[in-house]
């Protein structure tokens, strides 16, 4: 025994030195290396990554994650690769990164082989343009030879481990976004070899995906255990053992996944087979699955999902898609059903190939339930195509909508009603070529009604008798008859009855007659926001051919009836603000839609129009009809800047190019963008416009709407104290760009006023801060806004006149140096009155033809060019008494601050003018000083470039007269 705990004692002797040994060396080491390992982990990351990284605190120590011997920094940020360097792609309360021991203590090597990542909020973005903000991993140089005596970290990963994320990922060239909060993730598995395993487990507790702002899961929990094999050398992941659970709902996947330089490659096998329709509808968005807790439902389902082929946005290629689901013997009942939603079956099948809507194949085989012995439903749709559409549908059943209700459980909607539906549909709908499918069948709805627990009041007696046939597959054979669609709402009855016929030319009866409450209506659905109170007041009675307007045949048609709007809200998905529409009296005489009353506001502007418009008829029918119509407009105050696109306001249904371009340049205002349906003219009358600052009184004038294009014509209003005239010309590109042509005169103007109010005077004519007096002006330009709607310099085009009617100029630095260099101080102040000058712009140069002035007695004249960031290289001639016959050459060249003068000398230095894509909108080189060249290239030169300059005035007046 004696024996046994000596042997005993000596053992834990030695285990306890063991372990204070160990403990010493995890307190020791950190003490030992900090330096080492600090510095070469501040190397790799400088060496490694393209964004800025900053961070708070390090640590050395063995317990944040025992046993590894981890690099910790508290309170990371990391910013986005270029063009996103001053955008934020992850924070983290710490990272770490777990370091090799036996490298660290016998080579004083620093390897990484585990990283630990907590806390963390990523944000990766991938513009319109496909430029994305997480390149900033930047790997050594192919096809060099490793250098072995390389200091420095090193990356050799067999861990990774996220604890706490949130990642959201919006790829607006693709338009996808996915947002998940509290993802927590452990990869497994030899990451710093060529080919290697990972051994994933993923859960995260929400996730939200949306394609096309098209949200397919909302709040939805996910866990993955997943076995990949990944290439690094390929960058190709093969998907092996793969199952994902999305709430309740399993789902098993296989395949692979190829980064590519211009995209990526796929072939992708999902699927949740033998699973039950509770499994199912637990994907479905969360306001729905409170219902199905409540509600008893039974069946079994299958889906399939496959994805293959190349994304790449340079080449427009596209992967295919290709969905299938299944509902088999389905039940849905509630306790306080009558009868179950029994025999619920469904089989769908989706083709999507290269992602592309125009050949999306939808093929509904089966759609059917019962709700007892006389409530059957039974469906078969299958189309393919999107603007040129095949369809063979087979539509027929007769439900009661209150036995529908109480099988489903509804509990936030009251309806009730017999609808009875029988519709047969065979051939190709295409609006473009006019045809549709043959088609007989009818949907009729009795005794309907509608109540929800946002409103009190219900939507009730709905009738409906719908009928619907084509005989040949032309718009020619269409009819639909509608006799009569009803309907009471809080005492006010509303009916339609409309019979039309021949869709080629459309034969049209049509007698509406109602108040509709719009505001309570949107109530009842809870919309909120569309507006406060809005009313409709209708009693329209419209009869005739389409072909009666189109020809001019008026006397035909008996359109005829009043429609009154009364505080309605309505947005555009191209305007950022909301137009109220105070009050809007409509008048309907054949062949005109009158305005008799027109009041509305937008903003902080207000218009009041009264006129008429042409082809009302014709808008609503066809898919591009184009409103033609004439107006008076009278308006108070109009503010240009709140039209822009990108502006702040109400409007939460932009389009999507609108809403990608705020996010991808939140600073900037966009252009206005003027929609493309309509030909409407104005006699305008505006009190008061502002634009940017820019102030225009008493605008008077003819404006017009084209085909997205804006035309002022002889029109004119008060601009710093004088009356300009105007015509113009102005249309949008996209959100973010335009283009414009102007022709502007404005008679004795103060120069002064002007430089001090209008950015653009000081940009296009600096020296006038020295000049003093009255201008006049006849110019002509052609150009391009900027992002932010102010004008691009280098894209102007055009040219004119200057008349320096009565003015003062005193101290121009550039006539100063010329009078300092020929001792001739009365250059201080010349005399310039009654001169004009003529320029012509061109590639942000301004070339300046001839003119003569007086100074005392000598007669200098000027020509040559100058630039808009100040390049001079202009030729004065000093003409001598009497007369000025005889003289002596200057040239100037250097800077409006500071001018170059070389007296009896013809050799300037040429100005290299600026190139502008005007696809792109961008300076792709701006203005500089050419070599030093012979006189005779100068003067070519020159000559080149005023003779495009004037060619590009001569267009801007061709341009303008034909509009």
């Amino acid at each position: 025994m004696e024996k046994v705990k000596k042997i005993i004692l000596k053992i834990l002797k030695w285990t306890g030195i063991s372990i204070a040994a160990i403990l010493f060396l995890m307190f020791i080491i950190p003490l030992l290396f900090p330096g080492t390992i600090s510095q070469q982990v501040k190397l790799f990351a400088n060496k490694h990554l393209a964004g800025k990284l900053d961070y708070k605190k390090t640590h050395l120590t063995f317990f944040r994650h025992f046993p590894s011997l981890t690099v910790s920094v508290d309170d990371l940020v990391l910013q986005g690769s270029r063009p996103f360097q001053n955008d934020t792609l992850l924070t983290a309360k710490e990272v770490s990164v777990g370091i090799n021991l036996k490298n660290l203590i016998f080579n004083r090597e620093v390897k990484i082989d585990e990283i630990y990542v907590t806390d963390a909020n990523a944000n990766v973005f991938v513009n319109s343009k496909g430029e994305a903000n997480y390149n900033v991993y930047v790997s050594k140089p192919s096809g060099k030879t490793k250098d072995t005596t390389e200091t420095g970290a090193s990356i050799q990963l067999d861990l990774i481990k996220f604890k706490n994320w949130n990642i959201k990922y919006n790829d607006h060239s693709a338009r996808v976004l996915v947002d998940a909060k509290g993802l927590n993730y452990t990869g497994k598995g030899g990451l710093s070899e060529d080919i290697f395993d990972l051994q994933t487990n993923l859960d995260i507790n929400t996730v939200d995906f949306s394609l096309n702002r098209i949200y397919y899961a909302k709040q939805k929990t996910l866990h993955a255990d997943l076995i990949t094999r990944i290439n690094t050398n390929a960058l190709t992941f093969v998907l092996q053992k793969n199952e994902l659970r999305i709430n309740d709902l399993p789902l098993k996947f296989i395949g692979f996944i190829s980064i590519l330089k211009d995209g990526y490659n796929m072939d992708i096998k999902a699927a949740s087979e033998k699973t039950t329709i509770r499994e199912m509808i637990s994907v479905l968005p969360p306001q729905y699955l409170d219902w199905a807790k409540d509600t008893k439902i039974e069946g079994n389902s299958d889906l399939y999902f496959h994805i293959k082929g190349r994304f790449s946005e340079l080449k427009s290629s596209k992967p295919e898609v290709k969905v299938r689901l299944l509902v088999k013997n389905g039940s849905v009942s509630n306790g306080k059903a009558p009868v179950p939603m029994n025999h619920l079956n469904m089989d769908l099948n989706i083709d999507l190939p290269s992602l592309d809507t125009d050949q999306l194949a939808v093929n509904l085989k089966q759609l059917s339930f019962d709700l007892g012995p006389n409530n059957k439903f039974r469906a078969s749709v299958k189309t393919k195509g999107l603007n040129e559409m095949q369809m063979d549908a087979n539509i027929k059943g007769t439900v009661d909508l209150q036995t529908l209700d109480h099988a489903l459980g509804l509990k936030d909607i009251d309806i009730r009603g017999l609808m009875d539906t029988d519709i047969k549909a065979n051939g190709i709908f295409s609006l473009d070529k006019k045809l549709f499918p043959k088609t007989n069948g009818y949907l009729n709805l009795k005794n309907g009604l509608v109540k929800t627990k946002y409103y009190p009041n219900p939507i009730q007696n709905i009738n409906l008798i719908a009928n619907i046939i084509n005989t040949d597959g032309t718009f020619g054979s269409l009819g639909v008859k509608l006799d009569p669609f009803s309907f009471d709402f809080e005492g006010n009855p509303v009916f339609v009855n409309a019979d039309l016929q021949n869709f080629e030319d459309l034969l049209y009866k049509v007698r509406a007659k109602g108040v509709l409450n719009v505001g309570r209506i949107y109530k009842v659905f809870a919309k909120k926001g569309f507006d406060v109170s809005g009313l409709i007041m209708a009693d329209l009675s419209l009869n005739g051919k389409q072909s009666y307007a189109t020809k001019g045949q008026y006397s035909k048609l008996d359109n005829k009836g009043t429609l009154i709007l009364k505080n309605i809200k309505a947005t555009t998905e191209y305007l950022p603000q909301s137009f109220f529409i105070k009050e809007g009296n409509f008048q309907f005489e054949n062949e005109k839609m009158w305005f008799r009353k027109f009041l509305a506001t937008y903003g902080k502007s207000d218009f009041a129009l009264n006129g008429y418009l042409l082809n009302t008829i014709n808008y609503f029918i066809e898919r591009k009809g184009t409103l033609h119509g004439k107006f008076n407009l009278n308006s108070n105050y109009i503010l240009i800047d709140e039209f822009m696109a990108l502006k702040n306001g109400d409007n939460t249904d932009k389009s999507i190019e609108v809403e990608y371009a705020k996010v991808e340049n939140p600073k900037s205002s966009g252009v206005v963008i003027i929609p493309k349906n309509l030909d409407v003219s104005l006699e305008a009358n505006a009190k008061k416009v502002e634009f940017k600052g820019l102030t225009l009184n008493h605008l008077k004038g003819n404006a017009s709407v084209n085909k997205g294009e804006v035309y002022l014509k002889n029109t004119s209003f008060d601009i710093i104290g004088s009356r300009m005239n105007i015509d113009a010309r102005y249309q949008d590109e996209s959100p973010l760009t335009a283009n414009y042509d102007v022709a502007l005169k404005v008679q004795d103007f103060d120069v002064q006023r002007a430089y001090k109010e209008i950015d653009m005077v000081r940009e296009m004519a600096t020296a006038a801060k020295d000049v003093k007096g009255i201008v006049s002006l006849d110019y002509k330009l052609k150009g391009d806004f900027d992002k932010n709607m102010s004008p691009i310099y280098p894209s102007l085009e055009g040219g004119g006149t200057v008349n320096l009617r009565d003015v003062e100029v005193k101290n121009l630095k550039m006539l100063s140096a010329v009078g300092d260099n020929i001792g001739a101080r009365a250059f201080d102040n010349p005399d310039m009155k009654g001169v004009n000058i003529e320029t012509n712009i061109k590639n942000n140069l301004i070339h300046v033809d001839k003119f003569t002035f007086k100074v005392s007695v000598l007669r200098p004249s000027i020509s040559g060019t100058t630039s808009f960031n100040g390049l001079l290289d202009l030729r004065v001639r000093v003409g001598l008494p009497p007369g000025g016959w005889i003289g002596f050459p200057v040239v100037v060249t250097g800077t409006h601050s500071q001018p170059k003068i070389k007296i009896f000398s013809k050799t300037g230095q040429g100005i290299l003018d600026a190139l502008y894509n005007q696809k792109s909108n961008k300076v792709i080189r701006e203005e500089r000083r050419a070599e030093k060249k012979s006189r005779r290239q100068q003067r070519k030169e020159k000559e080149a470039q005023e003779n495009k300059a004037k060619n590009a005035e001569k267009q801007v007046s061709k341009d303008l007269k034909e509009k």
